[in-house]
């Protein structure tokens, strides 16, 4: 009866083994096939500690509420991360300058050129995995891509993501918002004249940046959209998307304006939706606070730490970006380039931020990546008095002294337009 009974107990113990083995075995299959068919598994950003706030919401509520009533603004939606954790997010004004619909943390705005930054992740991400170096040629995997003297055997993957390809900046963005295909633009850049090597200068591309979703696109078989959503939007839980066709049928969007609240809404252009990779994202703030928070390092399930270290550090001076932001020098006087992302040095701390604007948006991102503090916005008009935003929210971040960063209490300034900042073209 002994012997009767250990038998038993080690026929239960085999069984149990073996159950266990399988049910790990499907449930690793169900993940393999979810992935390959539907993206990975959601995953949740770490929350940091809840630690005292030192930035003043209820005093940035009451400047960008002041802001709104600018006669050069239409919609604004904005969004705080504080030591990891969304402290703020809010809407103001409305959608349309011809409709009452209220600006939310649910409304699609367009990201512009903060699309650089998801093109820069999702390459990084490729080749963390293995599938290509940064250090390779770009020839390898971008074909379209076609360099004076050909050059595109000597620059690399990385160069195309710094905007160091040699190529004067903008090139061809103009026949690009005339309706040409930006392959076959990317070709001609063959015909054109280097301003310098390849890695030696910088000069900002929209055309030639997107032969970033070429590589992808090349190195996976799959659509760049496609890989994008799932290597990087489902994993973050974000909503945001590509195209024209995505941003129209949000359930609230905001329509784009070239003036303030006294111009009409303008036509949604499919320009720089055709460079993907330069500037088709759509998304809302809460999209974008996301988006920031992944960055930060705070999703390392999603972006690894080798990975943000590689697009974010610092790969060539930009002095133009400099005398862009010389209204703001006495805090961003000197700034650089990683893959997709500027690197700033702010009153002694490093920052990281990309602007966005394309015709009728305008956005932003600014963010400390060690104490986890940054600023990201939206707005739909051709209103330059919001890039303070970010200054005033940083400044309180670090404790600096108050200064009207976004222009508010200077009359003589109102409602005036200012030189666009075009980092994501001009249609």
């Amino acid at each position: 009866m002994k012997r009767l009974f250990l038998f038993l107990i080690a026929a239960i113990a085999i069984v149990l083994v073996v159950w266990t083995a399988a049910a790990r075995w499907r449930a690793h299959r169900a993940a393999e096939i979810a992935a390959h068919h539907q993206g990975p598994v959601t995953v949740a950003l770490t929350q940091p500690p809840e630690t005292p706030s030192v930035i003043d919401y209820r005093r940035l509520d009451q400047r960008l509420q002041r802001l709104i009533q600018d006669k050069s603004m239409v919609g604004l939606a904005v969004a705080v991360v504080e030591n990891g954790r969304i402290r703020f997010i809010k809407g103001y004004g409305t959608t349309a300058s011809d409709n009452q619909e209220p600006v939310t943390s649910n409304t699609v705005f367009r990201w512009a050129s903060l699309s650089k930054g998801v093109a820069a992740d999702t390459v990084a991400l490729l080749a963390h995995d293995g599938r290509l170096s940064l250090d390779e040629p770009v020839a390898r995997h971008a074909p379209s891509l076609k360099l004076p003297g050909g050059n595109e055997r000597v620059a690399t993957v990385a160069n195309l993501l710094s905007h160091t390809l040699g190529l004067y900046a903008h090139a061809y963005d103009g026949k690009l918002e005339d309706g040409e295909d930006p392959k076959a633009l990317r070709t001609a850049y063959a015909t054109l004249n280097n301003i310098c090597a390849p890695g030696q200068c910088h000069a900002y591309q929209n055309v030639g940046y997107d032969a970033a979703s070429e590589i992808v696109e090349h190195v996976t078989g799959r659509p760049y959209a496609q890989v994008v959503e799932q290597r990087l939007f489902r994993p973050l839980n974000m909503r945001a998307s590509y195209g024209r066709d995505a941003l129209m049928t949000a359930p609230s969007w905001a329509r784009g304006h070239a003036g303030g609240h006294d111009s009409r809404p303008i036509e949604i252009s499919d320009a720089y939706y055709r460079v993907p990779a330069a500037g088709g994202v759509n998304g809302s703030i809460q999209d974008l606070a996301i988006w920031m928070m992944a960055q930060m390092g705070l999703a390392p399930a999603v972006l690894p730490p080798d990975v943000l270290a590689q697009v974010q550090t610092p790969r060539i001076r930009t002095p133009g970006e400099n005398r862009r932001r010389r209204r703001f020098a006495e805090r961003t006087h000197d700034t650089s380039y990683g893959l997709g992302w500027r690197v700033m040095d702010y009153a002694g701390h490093r920052v990281i931020g990309h602007h966005g604007g394309v015709r009728g948006y305008r956005s932003m991102m600014m963010f400390d990546p060690v104490t986890k503090t940054g600023i990201v916005a939206f707005w739909n008009s051709s209103a330059t008095k919001p890039e303070g935003i970010e200054y005033e929210v940083m400044d309180m971040a670090y404790r600096l002294p108050f200064r009207d960063w976004m222009q508010i209490d200077e009359p003589a300034h109102e409602g005036q337009p200012a030189a666009a900042e075009n980092e994501g073209g001009g249609g």
